[in-house]
């Protein structure tokens, strides 16, 4: 990855995320700058950026703090290799994969949602085109 550091602001403007949402992750420990100007500021790099993704990716799946925080630590975990022993890696792997079919589960809730929702929306405008087609904003 490249070692390129932005700002808080490129950051939000990136992830879509508000400069107040990614305070207060870094306040949780969910991510941290990885370094700090001379004046000060906040400085990240594109693995930050990419930490923030995740989370940002998990936040409307329904996922708690906690299991934002537990997932990074395996992937971080897993990513850094090394000294992994078989067993431990397997047991990541394991969380990691727990998360996959959790994330998949509420995806499908959210499909039957969206197309009750559709629905529901096609049915209130067939109500409108059958009552007064002409009179339809």
């Amino acid at each position: 990855m490249d070692d390129k550091h932005m700002q808080i602001g490129e950051v939000a403007q990136r992830t879509e995320l508000s400069l107040r949402t990614i305070r207060h992750y870094e306040e949780t420990g969910l991510v941290a700058a990885s370094a700090r100007s001379q004046g000060g500021f906040r400085l990240y790099t594109e693995a930050d950026v990419a930490r923030m993704m995740v989370i940002r990716r998990m936040k409307p799946l329904g996922f708690t703090l906690d299991q934002m925080r537990d997932l990074l630590d395996a992937t971080d975990r897993l990513d850094a290799g090394g000294d992994l022993d078989p067993g431990e890696r397997k047991a990541l792997l394991d969380r990691v994969c727990e998360y996959e079919r959790a994330a998949t589960e509420q995806v499908d809730k959210l499909r039957i949602q969206l197309a009750r929702a559709e629905d529901f929306a096609a049915t209130l405008g067939a109500r409108l085109e059958q009552e007064a087609p002409t009179a339809r904003p």
